[in-house]
């Protein structure tokens, strides 16, 4: 596996495997890798011959740069790049921030995608589709691969990137995983790295309530605004602090009209220091 951390280098080796006539797929990540990321790599390898990781914690994306969560989120290069080799991964990009932002952060050229920025996760983290919105589109700039793939947990990341891919025109396949899951229905994310082994048992309620969710909207046994409600009442009741709970249009989240069935059911909350998202599609 190459390990480059400079756009040159990176370009170098990629305009290679270009001339070879081979396909090439993208899995970007920010680190503290774990099963749903290798999943992730097993995905783009059944799809392209050769597989870029790229590993950045990307500070665009946060709202306290100088500390808070950018500063305590886990950065695990050195392990990272181990369990990538092992998986199979031709080239790991571990840029340093200088690289991707040469001008420092203030100075850089944002992409921003409205609407889809501004609802849900976007009101409680302003600022941090555009973070995303902007690493991703200069990844895709860097890397040029034929194909990116992103988990399904974070769903509303994955219509974001879908957007701009559309709205920008990069010829680039975006392909969705579906969410990993450990056996209690938690689903896998770097930030489960907060939780204690009590608090990452308790935190499965968060998936429990989403599927009792879904299977009332299935029934047809309340409307969606009670079920929205009783999502939010049972996230509390369980101890987390609930940010919302809502079931949305699966298209575009937007408010779902009478009778349509391709749903999503989204929700955010708290438990201790771990902000944890997950959602559920409703079986059209």
């Amino acid at each position: 596996m190459h390990e480059v951390q400079r756009i040159a280098e990176l370009r170098r080796q990629v305009a290679q495997w270009r001339g070879q006539g081979e396909r090439i797929a993208l899995v970007p990540t920010m680190g503290n890798l774990h099963a749903g990321h290798l999943r992730l790599l097993e995905a783009a390898r059944r799809v392209a011959p050769r597989v870029v990781v790229s590993i950045f914690v990307n500070p665009l994306q946060f709202s306290d740069t100088g500390g808070g969560d950018f500063a305590r989120y886990p950065r695990t290069l050195a392990a990272d790049a181990e369990r990538l080799r092992e998986a199979g991964a031709d080239l790991l990009f571990a840029p340093p921030v200088a690289e991707v932002y040469p001008d420092g952060l203030q100075a850089a050229t944002r992409v921003t995608v409205p609407g889809l920025s501004d609802i849900l996760c976007g009101v409680y983290r302003p600022g941090h589709f555009e973070g995303v919105a902007t690493v991703v589109s200069k990844l895709f700039n860097m890397v040029q691969p034929d194909l990116a793939l992103f988990g399904e947990k974070d769903y509303q990341q994955l219509l974001v990137i879908r957007r701009l891919v559309r709205d920008l025109c990069f010829p680039i396949e975006i392909l969705g995983v579906p969410t990993v899951r450990e056996p209690s229905g938690l689903a896998m994310s770097s930030r489960n790295h907060y939780l204690d082994e009590t608090q990452k048992a308790h935190a499965a309620r968060l998936y429990q309530t989403l599927c009792q969710a879904r299977e009332r909207l299935q029934s047809g046994a309340a409307e969606i605004d009670e079920i929205e409600a009783e999502g939010m009442q049972a996230l509390r009741a369980a101890g987390f602090r609930a940010e919302y709970f809502s079931v949305r249009r699966a298209a575009d989240l937007a408010p779902p009209t009478a009778g349509e069935r391709d749903l999503v059911i989204l929700a955010a909350a708290w438990l201790g220091e771990a902000r944890l998202i997950d959602n559920l599609r409703l079986d059209s």
